[in-house]
């Protein structure tokens, strides 16, 4: 039952993120379901039917299809701010705040926070804080925030950024120091964890999961895997995902000697399941040639608190979410390292014990999300409890 029809019931927050709700960002919908003392209702401008599947009655949204009128009316609502019938479904929610992810989707959610006069709080993820102004320009929403940033750090409450490398490029980018807080999201510690009752392959299998986008670096993984082949000739990749570059990777793996499968996007429950039979999560993000970067991913967090070995390049945002101690990390765009990565790891069972139980111990220590969503709470009751607050 929402707030809206049991006033005794938590306060509730808007959750705001454009599309509803991309099928990656499972880290959007556990923040928002792990609230303990407040009732999260997601807000955007369309239903991704692809994507997550979220209950009708914990939603509000703009447009319900890809019809032209539809499009029109998100682009006027961008560009104007104008839509009577969704801001009032809005504010016969009561909501006591707003949050919203990205800060180009903060850009499109300040006529919300302006109407309904809400405090507001931006979580900034990654591209959002390190892509290039010329590559964001390339989008209608990248061009609305281009026009807006400066609104968005006057108006908004306070920026979340998921790691201290985040938080530097943003202050780097005129963000107030005093408005910024590093607060990663966390991974359920009770879903993602080691399960004696689960058995890894008889075949070793390496897993990739991430978008097929420049800097997730799928590429250096289906080069380095033909050597991984030649060292052990029953080992499969398996690959989880899907994005814009589908189909050239699909094309640099019909050329490789490697085995290599493309298993399309899975549902969370799947790939946690993948990650039991699993014998090495493969990370090898990059720096693309946009700038854009990794803020915190989630996924070797998760792989860590399940207890699966981890092989990754070295960068920005990765080395904040595993260390040497659970993870054999080397530079960054090197095939032949993360091959040799990989093999030490198939090879030395000892080596991914120790890998896998290090990892468990640091997901439990830095990202538990139970832990970090009260921290949030406490946010949220410290922002609404302020003197100039609605």
């Amino acid at each position: 039952m929402s707030s809206a029809m049991n006033p005794s019931a938590n306060p509730t927050v808007l959750v705001y993120r454009s599309d509803l709700l991309p099928a990656s960002e499972t880290f959007v919908a556990a923040q928002a379901h792990a609230l303990q003392h407040y009732t999260a209702c997601f807000v955007g401008l369309r239903h991704i039917h692809y994507g997550l599947e979220l209950d009708a009655i914990e939603r509000v949204i703009l447009t319900r299809s890809d019809s032209l009128s539809d499009r029109l009316r998100r682009r006027f609502f961008l560009e104007t701010g104008i839509a009577p019938r969704f801001l009032q479904s809005l504010h016969l929610r009561h909501p006591a705040l707003l949050h919203a992810h990205f800060a180009i989707d903060a850009a499109a959610a300040l006529p919300i926070h302006r109407q309904l006069h809400l405090p507001f709080v931006v979580t900034l993820h990654g591209y959002d804080a390190t892509m290039s102004y010329e590559s964001l320009r390339q989008t209608a929403a990248g061009r609305i925030y281009l026009r807006r940033k400066s609104q968005l750090r006057d108006q908004a409450s306070v920026f979340l950024c998921v790691s201290e490398h985040i938080r530097r490029k943003a202050l780097a980018r005129g963000v107030p120091e005093s408005k910024l807080r590093v607060l990663p999201i966390g991974v359920d510690l009770g879903l993602f964890k080691p399960d004696p009752l689960r058995s890894r392959s008889r075949d070793p299998i390496v897993l990739f999961v991430g978008r097929f986008v420049e800097k997730k670096g799928c590429t250096y993984l289906i080069r380095a895997m033909a050597a991984v082949q030649e060292r052990f000739s029953t080992v499969r990749l398996l690959i989880v995902g899907d994005g814009p570059l589908l189909d050239p990777l699909r094309e640099q793996a019909r050329q490789s000697p490697a085995n290599i499968t493309f298993l399309g996007t899975q549902p969370p429950a799947v790939v946690r399941d993948l990650m039991y039979r699993a014998s090495v999560l493969a990370f090898p993000s990059v720096v693309a040639s946009s700038g854009d970067t990794e803020g915190l991913p989630i996924v070797p967090c998760e792989a860590q608190a399940i207890g699966l070995p981890i092989a990754a390049f070295h960068g920005p945002g990765v080395e904040e979410a595993v260390t040497h101690e659970t993870a054999l990390l080397v530079s960054s765009g090197n095939p032949e390292g993360l091959a040799e990565a990989i093999i030490a790891i198939l090879s030395d069972a000892g080596l991914a014990e120790r890998l896998a139980t290090a990892g468990r111990k640091r997901a439990e220590t830095h990202f538990s999300l139970a832990t970090q969503t009260a921290r949030l709470e406490d946010l949220y009751a410290e922002l609404i409890a302020q003197p100039n607050a609605p």
